[in-house]
């Protein structure tokens, strides 16, 4: 569906080769900018302030990040409070002392998933 009218700012492609340490330090340096974007603001405009668009990436702490991710990656919280949530409705959920005990350790370890959470967004942690 070509209009036939010519495209009033064409953009070209221009590659440049680094190693992976020099590419992850532009990334990190780019702070959730498109990498284009970022090296044409570092290049042509570097005396301006960064354009508004900045800060996609809300994770300031990648490790905490990742202790969380693989927490929840080993944790089957999600499935066993769906089935809490299933015997509680159909009220079946006898209330056991060690019913009780894993009701509680599921809520710490719930307590400690949102602490490196807010962690890794670099959150203050409301009480």
């Amino acid at each position: 569906m070509d209009s036939g009218q010519p495209i009033k700012n064409p953009l070209y492609p221009v590659s440049l080769r680094m190693t992976f340490e020099e590419k992850a330090n532009l990334e990190l340096a780019a702070a959730g900018m498109s990498l284009s974007s970022y090296i044409r603001w570092r290049i042509f405009d570097p005396a301006s302030p960064p354009p508004k668009h900045r800060g996609k990436q809300p994770v300031k702490d990648h490790v905490a990040l990742a202790r969380l991710l693989a927490m929840m990656g080993q944790s089957r919280i999600g499935n066993n409070l769906n089935q809490l949530a299933k015997a509680v409705n159909s009220g079946s959920l006898p209330v056991t002392p060690e019913t009780e005990a894993e009701l509680i350790e599921a809520a710490r370890a719930i307590v400690h998933m949102r602490r490196l959470l807010l962690e890794a967004l670099q959150i203050e942690a409301t009480p």
